[in-house]
């Protein structure tokens, strides 16, 4: 299993019941019986009236106790082999509730399939019913079949879990959103297991620079060592070119500030987006002795 399932699933592990108040609980699926045969997680429904009022999907909860999830991140199979198989997962839980309960279970297991997008080959085997933006209802069937479509639904807090399987723009766009209402150890996993683009990554990690909180700081020192220590060669020496660049910037921006030189805005941004350690030194040197902010950076 990559990081970006572990990512996905651990989100909704952790968000899942917040996000609900506690209406909805992530568990993780037991090992069905079929050389194993397990889907990707559990939805344990508690108070499905509570989440009557939130944003589709969590309305579709009602009427079932529990909602098996198939989650597919940018990169997987969303063919008509990849949605058999959740199928068959999907029947292998209603055979394993079956078994579990006497007298037997008389219900029918609900799918639910996120994937960035709903795939074209769908439509053409199956009508879909549109529920809301981003959620489609897969029918003729006999269970509830619910393709979530992440790249179409609306970014709501509530819905986190789910919009972490976009891709391409649409991903860019939640990213930049999410990057201001979420721990920073959350939107760091963000960061590194999720594929969005190369320049909005450098973007939220600016921002996530930002900070002198000390209790930060040393939470990142940590991040940074353990990510040194597990990283190829050639990956730990790029993670150290970075760290004296990081080093560099913030050394310049205090220096013009001791020396009443505070740089406004296009010389910050100046500062922030150079990548050349030589020229963050030259710039050091040349602030010894420059008159103002904009002297310094020539």
């Amino acid at each position: 299993m990559g990081h970006p399932d572990q990512f996905i699933k651990r989100t909704f592990a952790e968000e899942t019941a917040l996000i609900t108040g506690g209406a909805v609980e992530w568990r993780d699926p037991p090992e069905m019986r079929l050389i194993k045969v397990q889907g990707d997680g559990l939805l344990a429904v508690r108070r499905s009236d509570d989440l009557l009022t939130f944003c589709e999907p969590w309305p579709q909860v009602g009427g079932h106790d529990e909602i098996l999830i198939e989650l597919k991140m940018p990169g997987d199979h969303v063919d008509v082999l990849a949605a058999q198989r959740a199928l068959l997962r999907r029947q292998a839980r209603q055979v394993q509730r079956v078994e579990e309960r006497e007298p037997r279970w008389l219900g029918e297991q609900p799918l639910w399939l996120v994937a960035p997008h709903l795939p074209g080959w769908l439509g053409r085997v199956r009508r879909l019913r549109r529920v809301a933006a981003g959620c489609y209802g897969v029918e003729p069937s006999p269970f509830l079949f619910l393709w979530i479509a992440a790249n179409e639904l609306p970014l709501r807090d509530e819905l986190v879990p789910f919009l972490v399987a976009r891709s391409g723009r649409p991903l860019d766009e939640f990213a930049r959103w999410v990057a201001t209402r979420r721990r920073k150890e959350w939107v760091m996993n963000m960061v590194q297991y999720t594929t969005m683009s190369t320049n909005v990554r450098e973007e939220v990690l600016r921002d996530f620079a930002r900070t002198d909180d000390p209790e930060v700081l040393r939470r990142r020192r940590h991040i940074l060592r353990v990510l040194l220590e597990e990283s190829p060669a050639d990956v730990q020496q790029e993670l150290l070119e970075l760290g004296r660049l990081v080093e560099a910037r913030a050394l310049l921006r205090r220096l013009l500030t001791r020396r009443q030189l505070a740089p406004g805005a296009d010389e910050l941004a100046r500062i922030e987006a150079c990548g050349d350690l030589v020229t963050l030194e030259r710039w050091l040197d040349q602030s010894l002795t420059a008159e103002t902010a904009a002297d310094a950076l020539r």
